[in-house]
């Protein structure tokens, strides 16, 4: 009886809602007019037809009522079951199933055991929490003798005589996927010599040594060798000999590369390696990334890693952990509550990872241990002591000299295991050098090892090896005492190798292709979902044609193709230029062969009968609505020619939400109506195309419409040539200029803004000065009016003999504002779907718009800014947005777009050190408001000064930095950056935690990113003769829940041929996120539920025939692996799992 009455109320409740919010809708629209009462150009003439479209709005939302209803008594349903199934812990949330069609304005509310996390978060539990660090340090750069960035290190002569020091001497060759030279050419010139010599040298003596991570490199080398060859591979990885490190196609930058591509990188490597291999990493090696990520290494440790190796960060911060012996340490996750994050790093003392600056702390004795560098060679010692070659005569001396800096550089650490990487960039070239290194070494070792005065064991190892060795010994020091080992929380940004050098240039180098990253992920990604999905329907049907296609191969190029790009000197722009356009090219060629992807995939799904896609030839599949040309230039949309008969456009959202957003496709006439696929019409804007800043392009015209999209699905409407009520033309204004008009559009010219300019939606109002840009904003739910101010400004490079290039941003102080001697023009438009200003400025185009619809993209302000700095000389440009926010010095940025780190701005750094990266975004807070910029590019960010957030958008640089690249950096493109600035209250608010070394997004924010990196993807085809299509596909029963990210549902390679199988990895991650904010009108359509989805409850359509958990990269399966019909994910968790469906 008493569940009954819940119900009732339950049900009731929900009712009220409804009623409620279809008074609202009626009272506002479910498209928001603007009410300034300044705009030009007015709405539909007279009240009459104001109430002729509330009258037919009405019958539309009693239609959506009705659905609301049916839902509503499913849920209630579903609830009750759920209740007599016993008590699951998802007391008053709508069940999965539910959720998916209701209308925008019934938002869903959060269940506050999901809220939980965000509030108690953060490892308090740290021993070592950076942010600690950086206060504690005063970045003074005393000289510290021999060891210049250090101290001078003593030791007494009976310290190893209770237990000896066990050195491992570590040969590697450090091999950039393309830097100086592209990827083939170094192939070709260097690395298929490394291997080669490699089988031979191992081969010759058992106690040798190698290891090798890129496996870009060794699945280029294993497809030209014999099997010969292979087997003595694989015989020299089992004996121990051979080590694959990390083992990701590349080793990744790990400040601009989102976790979609780290992820994606480090499965195909892993796949790669079991399938050609049988081998397992188990220790990560980075000696190169120009600063470290906590990301990485929580992808690490959940690809089943428990070791890891970093090599540069900071030099300040690496003498104060060498002081404490804190350079071997657990790296925990600031998020972590308990310790499941941890994983063992060793963090390399000194300044670099080649051979004078990895046996001990001084250079110049370490470099005549490197035997490349004997006289005669090419390479010398530069500080004027060269290698000697051992013999018997100077063994003795030579062994002491080596000792006493091995001795010297384990005094830095905790344990009597020491590690000596002996290698360098593209090293083990010549079959010589193997013979220089390792006989040499061996003298050395053996000589060693017969000394029982020197109390030492010294031989060949690998990274495993010295980790084995120091797990060994940490496990007999913890039965005497405690852990040897600190824990760490926090990251390794931003990274200086020495004086005020600080590497935050790279953060932003050569943007337009960290821009084109992002599209290449969010293709590659849409390709992936659609292919598996496509594929499973054509197993079924029998498609032949699909199940034969190229595909596949491509798919795996693709995904080849973008993790190369991850590679720390691609993404970051700091390689020769000719490799650039290498780069460029790869990206560009896998877009083209994507897109063809994603169409062919799309049409088979959305086909009523599949078996006539056998009939049609691959080039009438459905196309893009916008075409890129080259590899330098930025995308252009296609016209559709429109006639009397229709048109379809098929959109696809390849998000895991269902979705309403705004679609834009450019049509060859004015006059045009769109309609669903049942024939419903559909409102549209008709907007005009510019041909540069003030002509009309007589021949396109902009169509722009609200598309509801199921998640994962595909709607289709059609577009035909006619007239219609539905269709609303864009008003313009110019000010500071004149433009023509023809005819068409209602266009106003203007000397100059008497009065601000304005755009306003339901959410927000904004104000522009006369120059167009932004300077304050309203949010409509309180009425405050904030200052948002929008500026740009150029920083140049300073007058020192070292001047900013690719990696490094030495600035010449303060950045200048941005002069325009005259006012620029600038265009207002006012539509029915969105409104926008656009100012253009020398080197800018910058736009501002306003979305006039309900949820997630009404509520933000889009900003585009089209960079052109071709002619600059040593200038950066960066876009500066000021606000009444009183964050003092505290500012956040994102890592990876996984995870946020709060920062601070600090007096005693120089400027470049308080630039950091954001891959998705940047917010500053007080304790009322948080301001956040969402970037849909990696670029570098600061907050300078109380209030501020800017960001620096390209940069153009003469001269070398001295950091190897040889070059400047002048190939600048024109350049899209795409942001959204998003204004949140918040509520509830303790101060005290501020001070917490963690933070977390609202739900919208997070949403509002997805939105913004995974746009929905247009697509359109003529087909004669007219051909059936569905009217919508949905592969999800419903949205997932808010806060969990489909990452990516990627087709498994078969095993043992380059094939797919039936199976794929499905990466699910689950977001922490702060709830402390008003959730009024979100507008999110989706319910959490503590990180618990029902496996038969996610598809429609689909059966699943297994689901197992796996590792994140699949390399390992848990021991009790089986199928599982729920999945649990915690706060902030990436999981990997092996699904096949059909």
């Amino acid at each position: 009886m008493k569940l009954s009455r819940q119900f009732t109320v339950f049900g009731s409740a929900i009712f009220c809602v409804v009623i409620f919010s279809l008074y609202l809708m009626l009272d506002r629209g479910h498209l928001d007019y603007p009410s300034s009462p300044r705009r030009e150009g007015s709405f539909p003439q007279g009240q009459l037809s104001m109430l002729q479209e509330k009258i037919d709005h009405l019958e539309r939302l009693l239609a959506e009522n009705n659905e609301i209803i049916s839902n509503i008594r499913d849920s209630v349903i579903n609830l009750s079951e759920s209740v007599e199934d016993g008590p699951k812990s998802s007391q008053g949330n709508f069940s999965q199933g539910a959720g998916s069609h209701l209308p925008s304005q019934l938002s869903l509310s959060v269940h506050p055991a999901d809220c939980m996390f965000a509030s108690q978060s953060g490892s308090h539990n740290s021993d070592v929490q950076m942010l600690d660090v950086y206060s504690l340090l005063s970045f003074d750069n005393p000289d510290g003798g021999v060891w210049k960035q250090g101290f001078d290190i003593e030791y007494g002569s009976k310290e190893w005589d209770t237990e000896p020091l066990q050195i491992f001497v570590v040969p590697h060759s450090h091999n950039d996927p393309g830097w100086l030279k592209t990827f083939n050419d170094y192939f070709r010139d260097k690395t298929q010599y490394i291997f080669n010599n490699m089988v031979l040298k191992l081969g010759e003596d058992s106690r040798r040594k190698f290891m090798w991570s890129e496996i870009s490199y060794l699945s280029k080398w294993w497809d030209i060798i014999d099997n010969q060859k292979k087997d003595a591979v694989k015989s020299l990885i089992e004996n121990g000999q051979f080590e694959i490190v990390t083992g990701g196609w590349v080793m990744p930058d790990e400040a601009t590369a989102h976790y979609f591509a780290l992820i994606d990188q480090l499965i195909e490597g892993h796949q790669w390696l079991e399938n050609n291999l049988g081998v397992k990493p188990r220790s990560g090696w980075a000696i190169d990334p120009f600063g470290h990520s906590p990301t990485m290494a929580y992808l690490l440790k959940r690809a089943g890693f428990s070791h890891m190796l970093i090599q540069r960060v900071h030099y300040a911060i690496k003498k104060h952990f060498a002081l404490q012996k804190s350079l071997e340490f657990f790296w925990r996750q600031n998020w972590d509550l308990g310790s499941g994050t941890d994983i063992l790093c060793h963090m390399m003392p000194f300044y670099s990872y080649d051979i004078p600056h990895t046996c001990g702390p001084d250079p110049k004795i370490c470099c005549q241990f490197d035997f490349k560098r004997l006289p005669g060679g090419r390479l010398g010692c530069p500080w004027g002591f060269p290698a000697e070659t051992i013999h018997a005569e100077n063994v003795q001396s030579r062994a002491w000299m080596l000792l006493d800096q091995y001795r010297k550089k384990s005094k830095l650490f905790r344990s009597k295991v020491l590690l000596a990487p002996l290698g360098d960039d593209f090293r083990y070239c010549e079959y010589t050098e193997w013979d220089l290194q390792f006989k040499n070494y061996q003298r050395l070792f053996d000589y060693m090892n017969s000394q029982p005065q020197f109390n030492v064991m010294i031989q060949f190892g690998t990274l495993s090896d010295y980790f084995d060795a120091l797990d060994k010994a940490a496990a007999n020091q913890k039965e005497k005492s405690q852990s040897m080992f600190p824990i760490l929380s926090g990251d390794f940004f931003t990274y200086a190798d020495r004086d005020d050098h600080y590497w935050s240039g790279y953060f932003t180098s050569r943007p337009f292709y960290k821009r084109m990253d992002r599209i290449m992920e969010s293709h590659l990604r849409a390709a992936e979902i659609l292919y598996y999905v496509a594929l499973r329907r054509a197993e079924k049907y029998k498609i032949n044609k699909f199940l034969s296609s190229s595909h596949y191969k491509s798919l795996t190029e693709a995904r080849r193709n973008l993790g190369l790009f991850q590679h720390h000197d691609a993404i970051t722009g700091t390689a020769k230029d000719w490799v650039v356009v290498d780069y460029g090219i790869r990206l560009f060629h896998s877009l083209i062969v994507l897109e063809k992807i994603i169409g062919s995939s799309a049409f088979l799904l959305i086909l009523k009968d599949k078996h006539l896609y056998d009939s049609y030839s691959s080039d009438t599949f459905l196309d893009m609505d916008s075409k890129q040309k080259s590899q330098d230039s930025l995308p252009q949309k296609n016209i559709i020619s429109l006639s009397a008969e229709p048109r379809y456009l098929v959109i696809y959202n390849p998000l895991e939400q269902d979705r309403t957003s705004v679609v834009s496709v450019y049509v060859s006439s004015p006059t045009v109506q769109v309609f669903s696929a049942s024939g419903q019409p559909i409102e549209v804007q008709v907007s005009a195309v510019w041909d540069g800043k003030n002509a009309i392009s007589g021949t396109a015209y902009e169509v722009s419409f609200l598309a509801h999209v199921p998640p994962l699905g595909m709607k289709v409407y059609k577009i035909l040539e006619s007239t219609s009520s539905n269709s609303h033309l864009a008003n313009y204004v110019f000010y500071n200029g004149k433009v023509e008009d023809t005819g068409i559009f209602n266009i106003k010219n203007k000397l100059y803004a008497e009065e601000s300019i304005t755009l306003e939606n339901s959410f927000i109002a904004l104000w522009f000065a006369q120059s167009g840009l932004m300077e304050k904003m309203m949010t409509k739910e309180d009425g405050k009016h904030h200052e948002v101010n929008v500026q740009f400004s150029w920083y140049g490079t300073t007058n020192k003999p070292d001047k900013s290039g690719a990696y490094l941003f030495l600035p010449d102080g303060d950045a200048k504002p941005y002069v325009y001697k005259l006012l620029p023009l600038v265009r207002v438009t006012h539509g029915r779907i969105y409104s926008e200003v656009t100012c253009f400025f020398e080197h800018i185009t910058h736009r501002v718009r306003l979305y006039h619809i309900q949820g997630i993209e009404g509520q933000s302000v889009e900003v585009s800014n089209i960079v052109d700095i071709r002619k600059e000389y040593n200038h950066e440009i960066a876009m500066r947005i000021s606000s009444d926010i009183k964050n003092q010095n505290r500012f956040y940025t994102d890592l990876n777009g996984y995870q946020i780190q709060p920062r601070m701005t600090m007096k005693k750094l120089p400027l470049q050190a308080n630039v950091y990266p954001m891959t998705t975004m940047a917010y500053i807070q007080d304790a009322e408001w948080r301001l956040t910029l969402l970037s849909a590019q990696s670029l570098g960010v600061s907050s300078l000064k109380s209030g501020q957030i800017e960001v620096i958008m390209d940069r153009r640089l003469m001269q070398d930095d001295n950091r190897g690249l040889g070059q400047g950096v002048y190939d600048n493109k024109i350049t899209a950056n795409l942001f959204r600035i998003l204004l949140e209250k918040r509520s509830a608010v303790n101060m005290e935690e501020e001070k917490h070394p963690v933070s977390y997004p609202s739900l919208l924010s997070h949403m509002t990113s997805s939105f913004m990196n995974h746009p929905l993807f247009t697509m359109t085809k003529k087909f004669s003769p007219p051909l059936e299509l569905l009217g919508e596909f949905s592969p999800l029963l419903s949205s997932l829940p808010c806060d969990i990210h489909l990452v990516n549902l990627r087709t498994v390679q078969s095993k043992g041929g380059s094939v797919y199988s039936d199976e794929a990895a499905l990466i699910l991650h689950r977001k922490g996120f702060d709830c402390r904010f008003s959730s009024k009108n979100t507008g999110l359509l989706c319910p959490t539920t503590q990180g618990k989805m029902l496996v038969q409850k996610l598809f429609n359509k689909f059966t699943v025939e297994s689901l197992t958990p796996s590792s994140l990269s699949l390399m390992h399966s848990p021991p009790d692996a089986q199928n599982i019909s729920e999945i649990t994910l915690s706060p902030m968790e990436i999981s990997t799992f092996r699904i096949r469906l059909r």
